[in-house]
């Protein structure tokens, strides 16, 4: 036995310092050898000391089992009455549940007495054959206790039945013989009923019957799973698909108030039970879903129910670039041309009239720095002296405690922050503060960590995805500012607007953000154009285009061209 467990461990890379029966620990197969502490036991091995064992990795999580010995069995088959007891109580039991005398006598039940403990009480016998034989009773009191031949063969109830490419897993004999009733009788149940929790054992007794039943099961590629709705007959259902492979599946989901077969039979009739097995529909594959789960979803749209874009309140902009909740937005623009600027007057507009809450990573700017210009967009005033007259102290401090309130920044004095330790920090101030915005200003102060042989290309499109599953995670909409790569000036000096596809590092800027703005100064004009360039959800969340605004220096802001 020892050394048979070591060579069954062995074909899966496994190796103990002993084979006794117990808890053992060993590396793993899978990654020690990539670990920093290759010699680190993270590998958890239980042997069950009947020839089988499990094992989890608390490191990779991988896990696995060998099942245990295949023994003998000498299977105990079962004397059937040769004149079975039919009683009118019996017939009458069953008429109850919608099950009729045909039925009754084409299953081979009969009325017998079993003890249960010391009593013998009156009950329900449900013979099960295989090949023509019977191979196991089962037994059923009226209030649902249940026995079975001791030492008889498991196998599914009803399984000579099954002749076709088709086959119909139920929870319980009578759910078998409903299903019978209207029709259809290639359904099958397992003897020993559902489990609490899936558990995707190889060697599980329970499951002992599909085993010696598999002649009988080669030919079947269409596996409709019609369990009971309560906890455990979701449990078995996740049992089933696992063994026969979600791709031959198909479910039969039950309301609340019908959780089984014969429920439905005894409530709505045989047509409607057979039109539920007719009905069902494919296993559903993990990540892929119908549009029909989304109906709802898709009325409040139409509705303008649930999350709706929101207009900034800026005159000019609003009918072109509005902020949806959850959405990825990139900035651009020259060095000096105002995008910190025009991004700042978005935030704190925002705050000021929709009540957001920002958190700032914007490392070229010192706290305090960042903090005045805040105090401008709100206070609608110069923080330094200059020929407009400028905030007071008394104004400041007031100032501060809205700022305070409204935004929270985000930096690190030791390191450069990866996107991972800044999404980190935005995260637990989602939690903390309930931001719903995050500015980055700019991209290039963060630690790029790009692994061996990895583009910035990929590096890009993989620092936006992480953006974007953020986004969608938390309902949370993030600004990047990022520059162009170097301009060319024209022929007359001047360096003309770039677009989104100029910014440094790859084109997935444009290609991945949900909105793209580019902010570009005038300095002849004194103006400052604004053009949006990319809206992903046109018209919902704005349109494409181009504004032109004028700073009004003595209010810190910007007003639309024209305005005054």
């Amino acid at each position: 036995m020892t050394r048979d467990i070591r060579e069954r461990l062995a074909e899966h890379g496994i190796r103990l310092k002993d084979y006794a029966a117990g808890e053992h620990v060993t590396t793993c197969p899978e990654c020690s050898h990539a670990r920093k502490k290759k010699t680190d036991p993270c590998l958890s091995v239980k042997i069950d000391g009947e020839g089988g064992a499990t094992w989890i990795c608390h490191h990779c999580d991988m896990t696995g089992n060998v099942p245990c010995f295949e023994k003998p069995h000498k299977w105990k088959r079962p004397t059937l009455p040769e004149k079975p007891k039919k009683s009118d109580a019996m017939y009458d039991w069953f008429k109850g549940r919608g099950i009729s005398r045909e039925t009754v006598d084409a299953a081979g039940c009969y009325a017998t007495e079993e003890y249960y403990g010391s009593d013998k009480k009156s009950c329900v016998a449900f013979p099960y054959r295989l090949d023509g034989k019977p191979v196991n009773v089962k037994y059923r009191t009226r209030d649902k206790q249940f026995k079975q031949t001791q030492g008889a063969q498991r196998t599914l109830y009803n399984i000579d039945n099954v002749t076709g490419d088709e086959i119909v897993f139920v929870e319980g004999e009578m759910d078998v013989l409903a299903l019978w009733e209207a029709g259809i009788k290639n359904a099958v149940s397992l003897p020993d009923g559902a489990p609490k929790e899936a558990k995707f054992r190889d060697d599980d007794k329970r499951f002992e019957a599909l085993r010696n039943c598999l002649p009988k099961l080669e030919g079947v590629t269409k596996v409709i799973i019609a369990t009971d709705s309560d906890e455990p007959g979701q449990a078995l259902a996740a049992e089933l698909a696992h063994r026969f492979g979600k791709d031959r599946c198909w479910r039969v989901m039950w309301d609340e108030a019908t959780k089984d077969a014969n429920a439905v039979l005894k409530a709505w009739g045989k047509e409607t039970l057979k039109a539920s097995i007719e009905d069902a529909e494919p296993w559903p594959i993990d990540g892929v879903y119908r549009f029909e789960d989304f109906g709802s979803a898709v009325l409040d749209m139409y509705h303008g129910r649930g999350p709706q874009p929101v207009r900034i309140g800026i005159d000019g902009l609003d009918d072109f670039y509005k902020v949806m909740p959850g959405t990825f937005h990139i900035v651009t623009g020259i060095p000096n041309h105002g995008k910190s600027n025009f991004l700042e007057q978005i935030t704190m507009t925002l705050a000021e009239k929709h009540g957001w809450k920002f958190g700032i990573f914007s490392p070229e700017h010192k706290p305090a720095q960042y903090a005045s210009r805040l105090l401008e967009k709100h206070l609608k005033k110069p923080f330094y002296d200059g020929p407009n007259p400028r905030m007071t102290p008394e104004e400041i401090t007031s100032g501060l405690e809205y700022v305070n309130r409204h935004f929270y920044y985000i930096t690190s004095n030791d390191h450069t922050p990866t996107i991972d330790w800044i999404l980190e920090k935005a995260q637990l101030s989602c939690l903390k503060y309930g931001i719903k915005g995050l500015v980055i200003d700019p991209y290039n102060e963060i630690e790029a960590g790009r692994k061996k042989n990895q583009t910035e290309t990929e590096f890009v499109s993989q620092l936006i995805s992480k953006i974007k599953r953020f986004c969608r995670t938390h309902d949370v909409t993030v600004w990047v500012v990022a520059h162009p790569a170097k301009m060319h000036r024209d022929q007359n000096g001047d360096q003309p607007m770039p677009d989104l596809y100029s910014i440094s590092g790859s084109a997935h800027w444009f290609n991945k953000a949900d909105m793209g703005l580019i902010v570009h100064r005038n300095f002849e004009e004194k103006t400052t154009a604004v053009a949006i360039s990319k809206v992903k959800e046109i018209p919902a969340w704005g349109c494409t285009g181009k504004l032109t605004f004028w700073f009004d220096g003595a209010h810190r802001v910007y007003k639309p061209s024209g305005a005054f």
